[in-house]
């Protein structure tokens, strides 16, 4: 009897993965394929092409250990089809195989593919995530507002996560309130644990490196887990050392330290080489155990099973079309300086360079400082999705694209946010130390060394004041503006409007 192919993706490297567990390891025979397609239909981040290719060459040996058969085809295979169908047609072809077992691709595009391939394809549900389709769909049914809390406390509830019976540990849902500290003194943790890359990662780093070695981003020093051992490590390592002081400070940033007290799990979580259930249930024991306090557990819990699972249920919700939406007609293109381009501002400056050398930045970098910019300043959204795609390494289309198109970008008209996340550069100045050493004065709301952020600001609520104005989140900001003085407005406004002219000029902002 001929066996049918197991199709496992780059980011789908988990032993108990439908697909496998659907299949029979005595005839069947695993796909794995590093392809052009999936490799540079965006220009990723080196690093994260080769955490995917490093993990997926040593997923594909542990699988041969465990007795699969697998049919790997690596990138500069002469061979190599080029594609994922491309090479599910290959191996079909040598051996006889007419169907192909697969778990749901994390993006519309590869899932069409899939579905309109000339082989008869089962495409089974990702049990990888808590909620099914089916469940949030539900969940939505119904609901004037989508708002990621109430659906964060149904998960805490299925899985009883920092539960007391039917109560929520230490009173409350959410302890955010506590998790807004302003940048510390010292940092008392070294950052993520690192690994030295061993023979198969120095292959593809090589290989990465010719082929992709022009793309954004620094490739070395590579130091990302590749196995799941070492994401169990690393685990380990977060709760052990930074978990304790994660919540106080995970909103902050520091000129000199990239990390803090940041977990830096979530590309491991993401391509599967961690899952969810053990990661929470960590930091909820280390609550526990007394080793870490409950704003730091419940927050860190909070942005798996409540954020993360969220967006994931409003990208399949809203459909293939949600990243093209641009409710504000944003058409600006995106600055060079997103891509390493010179810039005054040191904050932006801070964290496009992070992200340049690191494939990462954390959650307020992304949403209140590069993301707060793009929608302040008018940029086609379309674009700033493609940008966070791919430069961070645990960016894949169902968590970045409601991240970046709903959240920060607000571009789907409030499906995610009550309001858009705009900010001047207050808000910067209170969380971080970047503004002490900036070329221009958060101090200043006009002339030449004005931020860049206090303009656009007002800018901001000024051209969208028919939109916003009676959001009742937004009532105060426009009350601030409409008693400032009629002449300073003036001059604020036409600021604005000679500082975008500058950027689209190309000029150093």
């Amino acid at each position: 009897m001929v066996g049918r192919l197991v199709l496992v993706l780059g980011d789908q490297l988990t032993e108990t993965l439908s697909a496998l567990a659907q299949a029979d390891k005595a005839r069947d025979t695993v796909v794995m394929a590093e392809v052009a397609d999936e490799a540079a239909y965006v220009r990723h981040h080196p690093k994260k092409i080769a955490l995917i290719f490093a993990a997926m060459r040593k997923f594909a040996h542990a699988l041969e250990q465990d007795g699969w058969t697998v049919a790997y085809t690596q990138l500069d295979d002469t061979d190599n089809a080029g594609s994922i169908v491309g090479e599910l047609l290959r191996r079909a072809a040598q051996t006889g195989a007419s169907e192909v077992l697969a778990t749901e691709p994390g993006e519309w595009r590869l899932i069409g593919k899939l579905k309109y391939a000339p082989l008869k394809v089962h495409l089974l549900a990702d049990d990888r995530f808590l909620a099914t389709h089916a469940e949030f769909e539900a969940w939505a049914e119904g609901r004037k507002a989508l708002r990621m809390e109430y659906f964060y406390r149904e998960m805490r509830r299925k899985t009883g996560l920092l539960m007391e019976g039917d109560q929520p540990a230490g009173g409350k849902w959410n302890f955010d309130h506590d998790n807004r500290k302003a940048a510390p003194e010292d940092v008392t943790v070294d950052g993520p644990l690192r690994f030295d890359p061993d023979a198969t990662t120095r292959e593809v780093l090589e290989l990465v490196q010719a082929r992709f070695g022009d793309n954004f981003g620094a490739l070395e020093p590579f130091w990302f887990a590749t196995t799941r051992a070492e994401a169990l490590q690393a685990l380990d390592h977060f709760i052990a050392h930074a978990l304790p002081r994660f919540g106080d400070y995970q909103d902050a940033m520091l000129n000199e330290n990239e990390f803090l007290y940041h977990a830096i799990l979530s590309p491991y979580l993401n391509i599967g080489l961690l899952n969810v259930t053990e990661i929470c249930e960590a930091a909820a024991d280390a609550y526990a155990a007394g080793h870490a306090p409950i704003n730091a557990a419940e927050g860190f819990i909070r942005q798996i099973i409540g954020w993360r699972e969220y967006v994931r249920g409003i990208y399949f919700l809203e459909g293939p079309d949600y990243t093209a939406r641009n409710i504000l007609g944003h058409d600006r293109d995106l600055p060079w300086f997103y891509w390493g381009g010179e810039t005054r501002m040191n904050c932006v400056a801070k964290a496009v360079g992070q992200t340049r050398t690191q494939a990462y930045a954390h959650h307020i970098q992304r949403l209140m400082v590069t993301g707060n910019f793009a929608l302040l300043a008018g940029i086609d959204p379309a674009q700033v999705h493609e940008w966070y795609l791919a430069v961070y390494a645990d960016a894949f289309e169902w968590v970045e694209a409601p991240n970046t198109i709903g959240m920060s970008q607000f571009a789907d008209g409030g499906v995610i946010a009550s309001k858009p996340y705009v900010s001047s550069g207050a808000y910067i100045n209170r969380m971080s130390d970047h503004c002490k050493s900036c070329h221009y004065s958060v101090s200043a709301k006009t002339g030449d060394t004005a931020c860049p952020f206090n303009l656009l600001y007002w800018h901001f609520l000024d051209r969208h004041r028919d939109r916003f104005s009676n959001n009742p989140r937004m009532g105060n900001m426009y009350r601030t503006w409409d008693r400032m003085d009629a002449d300073k407005r003036k001059t604020v406004l036409a600021e604005g409007d000679a500082l975008l002219a500058r950027l689209d000029a190309g000029e150093v902002i």
